[in-house]
């Protein structure tokens, strides 16, 4: 018995992949700092874990497959506050962000057909194209230049008659890169002049630093038969595990599409969904609060990248994430060395290697992902262990 080629051809979580090694050392009784994930210490509000503690329903039923009412009518409340004017008809939930991106490629492409997106970009893109049968065409980005966009000829050059979109994150995982409002207008402007759709995953949106703005692409006019966001609660609330997120779309046909997508699986959770909803009307000074925490973390991430010599860093502008290139030939196998050899009072740190996070083969060999996502006395242990670390690394292997 084989499974199918489809499922064997789908990269494994470069993310995950060397958790056997941090499992391990927990085993043997080693704290690991995990900066490796996102997945993010701040509190989820009272607010959405009150809905869980008091939901009293007999019956937990079926809802509608484009989400709750209730819900999407909020959600038009919050985009509206982001200067996004929808309709309850533009927004479909989805389980998590993720299924959010799956619907969008599979309703917007044929099997075969190709995305491009920046790189490195979030590992699970590949995934996800690999579900909807979508080839990934990256569209090469630089740690020297902070990821900005190319020249709009240099993107222009990738198009081929297989072309379907351009899928952008925006603020960037893994790179906190913050687009400019001139950069999602090329970007748009592309989609406009060839034909295609842009794809944008907006889930960071909250996270942004330094006067930055996030630009969404429903903020550029002209482009609404083809504009297409995903968003997600998981960072924006910390309640990574409550799967809620949304496609949202003024392309009416398109959403037909994704609704009949959304039939097939029935219905997105239910209680999920009312907890997010409570969610909806925190005050500004709840994300401003959040803002400030993440900001001073960023500072002492990258404050501490700078110390080391040779490193290649560019500060991000949001999301809670920094990519550097270290003076390493395989940061893999520092990263796996971290977590087997190196140990400070009896803890090391876990970071993901950021080859994963590209499509062209050896890319990113020499790079790494930081989320930080802990609290600023454990990130501080956490960076004093890599920045020891990869100074005791290079001696042993003579870098």
């Amino acid at each position: 018995m084989k499974i199918s080629e489809r499922v064997q051809m789908m990269q494994a979580s470069p993310i995950r992949k060397l958790m056997p090694y941090a499992n391990s050392a927990k085993e043997k009784g080693i704290h690991v700092y995990h900066l490796n994930i996102g997945q993010p210490d701040i509190e989820t509000p009272k607010e959405m874990i009150d809905v869980y503690h008091n939901f009293s329903e007999k019956v937990l039923a079926y809802g509608p497959s484009q989400g709750l009412e209730c819900y999407r009518e909020n959600l038009v409340k919050y985009y509206a506050g982001h200067n996004i004017k929808l309709a309850t008809s533009d927004i479909i939930v989805t389980t998590a962000g993720s299924e959010a991106i799956v619907f969008a490629l599979t309703a917007v492409c044929n099997v075969g057909d190709e995305v491009l997106i920046p790189e490195p970009f979030y590992t699970n893109y590949n995934g996800f194209a690999d579900m909807a049968g979508v080839h990934i065409k990256p569209i090469p980005t630089k740690v020297e230049n902070g990821f900005a966009l190319p020249e709009k000829e240099e993107i222009v050059k990738l198009l081929t008659s297989k072309t379907r979109a351009i899928m952008i994150c925006n603020p960037g995982n893994p790179t906190g890169k913050v687009y400019s409002k001139e950069e999602v207008e090329m970007v748009a402007s592309i989609a406009k002049e060839h034909d295609i759709f842009v794809i944008s995953d907006e889930v960071y949106r909250e996270f942004v630093y330094d006067g930055y703005e996030a630009t969404s692409i429903l903020h550029i006019p002209g482009i609404e038969d083809r504009a297409v966001m995903v968003d997600s609660v998981s960072k924006r609330y910390s309640a990574c595990g409550a799967r809620i997120g949304c496609i949202v779309s003024l392309n009416k046909e398109l959403m037909a599409a994704v609704l009949k997508l959304g039939q097939a699986r029935l219905c997105p959770p239910t209680i999920d969904q009312l907890a997010a909803s409570a969610c909806v009307n925190l005050p500004q000074s709840y994300f401003e609060k959040v803002n400030v925490e993440y900001k001073k973390r960023r500072d002492l991430v990258f404050n501490e990248l700078e110390k080391i010599e040779g490193i290649v860093c560019r500060k991000p502008e949001g999301a809670f994430y920094i990519v550097a290139k270290l003076p390493v030939p395989d940061a893999e196998e520092f990263v796996i060395w971290l977590l087997n050899d190196y140990h400070v009072e009896n803890a090391t740190v876990m970071v993901a290697p950021a080859a994963g996070f590209y499509a062209t083969k050896g890319a990113g060999l020499s790079e790494v992902r930081f989320a930080y996502i802990l609290n600023e006395n454990d990130l501080k242990k956490a960076m004093f262990i890599f920045r020891t670390g990869l100074k005791k690394f290079r001696e042993i292997k003579g870098f």
